[in-house]
């Protein structure tokens, strides 16, 4: 029991007192002072409830999901068909079927066969993604299932929230929400952000990139009409290009961006903002085939739907590097390389709820779990040293220690700090001291029975860390799956449950028993107050 050697003191001292320094920051900025800038400060994070910022909720556009499965299986269909040499009609998406017509009816059993591969089941219900029929001996119609599609949006909707968290990490805050909330809506809630206009642009931009031929052969009067030459489409010049108006370009081919490996905001020649964007080796391989083939003709540089510019191709360009420009600010340049980094959203999402939170409700609610925190402190501390004594002085030092510890270890791991989490603060108040209950009450009990005092102090504390561990270890279990399982806030109370466990059962058992030791070792009593 008395067994405490130097090194041991000093290791747990040490351990003790960086805990406090790292705590020492965030107290400074919990309480408005000013923490020296020479100074390392690793403070906790401040929670949407606590310092304010922006909550936005994105709906999500999933009606759109059938027409891309639609575009995508007729660029599969016409791949197919051309590796296999049959000869087909034009392809047809009415009614939201896709379905066309073979030139030679013997080819129907190879068409078949090729496309077949194609329509593959969805995870283990043994459903086909899309149902095929032969109809009239030579057409053939590919009809989307519904389970196919629920797939489709759930892939879809599960991308859309990970591109939503790389864009928002790659803005620099710190611990964002971004959570799904039903089958088509993401919640997202930025601490710290009291302008969501950014975000809000941020988030709602799609960032598909594509770059397609220019059909020269188009004429601007039956354009201006929307009749579009076959295999073409028409798209408008974004707002903001050097170019007005309307152009067509083909529908099929082309390059997607989604075979990007980084995008950089940047200048060109002319100190004009730009973004440098670099290709994998299969996109620059393509766009170097792209504009190899297709020297002196035009081809345009669409972003969501829009032109950005439509530049002639000079002369083949090689190495997987190319520049998009389109009259960008640094701001809005910045952003698109943000976007094209992060991947482009599968589906449009629309802001359908906003909600800015002021630091003012978050100083409040600082201000009252603070309060409440110190009433409980309070009481627990006079409690303690009423019933206890001096070994209630220990335990009020360790509750005060660990406090400290929770501050410092959350702010080492750069946790976040939220309302619940402070109601975390409070109950840990009253939990770190059960354990000194414990052993203060099984050393009573071994005293009663005759034991003397350091047999007694001994005893107690091997006797009562048993059940203080086995009850702890439980706390800790509950506390993990409330984080796997919990969002948010939630996530934030288990995060200190959890800490708040850990060094509770430092403070209280090992840094007690330490000091207990060191108090028996001095004055050697023959009777204890507790």
């Amino acid at each position: 029991m008395l067994d405490f050697p130097t090194w041991k003191r000093v290791w747990l001292w040490g351990i003790t007192a960086l805990g406090i320094l790292l705590a020492a920051p965030s107290i400074a900025m919990l309480a408005g002072a000013q923490w020296p800038s020479s100074l390392p400060d690793p403070e906790i994070n401040l929670g949407l409830d606590l310092a304010g910022g922006s909550h936005i909720l994105l709906e999500a556009d999933t009606a759109q999901v059938r027409g891309l499965r639609l575009a995508a299986m007729e660029e599969t269909v016409r791949d197919s068909m051309r590796e296999k040499g049959i000869a087909i009609g034009d392809i047809s998406t009415a009614d939201g079927n896709l379905s066309f017509m073979l030139e030679d009816g013997s080819d129907v059993d190879a068409a078949r066969e090729a496309l077949l591969p194609q329509l593959e089941g969805v995870g283990l219900t043994g459903q086909r993604n899309w149902n095929l029929e032969v109809m009239d001996g030579q057409r053939i119609v590919l009809s989307p299932t519904d389970v196919g599609l629920e797939q489709a949006v759930e892939n879809a909707m599960d991308t859309a929230t990970d591109v939503v968290r790389r864009r928002i990490d790659e803005l620099g805050t710190r611990e964002p929400t971004i959570i799904r909330q039903g089958d088509n809506r993401i919640v997202v809630q930025v601490p710290g952000l009291q302008d969501p206009a950014a975000l809000k642009a941020l988030l709602g931009q799609t960032a598909k990139l594509e770059f397609k031929l220019v059909d020269t052969t188009a004429l601007p009067d039956q354009l201006a009409q929307g009749i579009a030459p076959p295999g073409d489409q028409i798209l408008p010049f974004a707002p903001d290009a050097s170019q007005q108006g309307v152009i067509a370009v083909k529908r099929l081919g082309g390059i997607q961006g989604d075979q990007l490996t980084n995008a950089q905001q940047g200048y060109d020649q002319n100190g004009a903002p730009v973004v440098n964007i670099t290709f994998n080796s299969e996109g620059g391989r393509k766009f170097a085939a792209l504009t190899t083939e297709n020297v002196n003709r035009p081809f345009a540089i669409i972003l969501d739907g829009e032109v950005l510019s439509a530049p002639n191709i000079n002369e083949p360009i090689l190495g997987g590097q190319a520049q998009i420009s389109g009259g960008f600010s640094v701001d809005t340049a910045n952003n698109l390389a943000i976007s094209l980094r992060s991947g482009a959203l599968p589906i449009d999402l629309a802001v359908v709820e906003e909600r800015t939170v002021g630091p003012d409700l978050g100083a409040d609610s600082i201000e009252k779990g603070v309060l409440a925190l110190l009433i409980g402190g309070v009481i627990v501390l006079v409690f303690m040293v009423v019933t206890y004594g001096r070994f209630g002085l220990y335990a009020d030092l360790a509750l005060l220690l660990n406090v400290l510890l929770i501050l410092g270890i959350m702010a080492l791991l750069g946790s976040t700090l939220t309302l619940p989490g402070i109601a975390g603060f409070v109950l840990t108040v009253g939990a770190a001291v059960d354990a000194n209950v414990l052993i203060n009450e099984r050393i009573r009990e071994e005293r009663r029975r005759g034991r003397r005092v350091v047999q007694a102090v001994e005893v107690g504390y091997r006797e009562a860390r048993r059940a203080i561990l086995d009850a702890n270890i439980t706390n800790v279990i509950a506390g993990v799956l409330l984080f796997l399982f919990g969002s948010g806030p939630i996530r934030g109370f288990a995060i200190v449950l959890i800490i708040g466990i850990i060094t509770s059962v430092f403070t209280a058992v090992v840094l007690t028993r330490m000091w207990v030791a060191g108090y028996l070792r001095a004055k050697r009593p023959s009777e204890l107050n507790i």
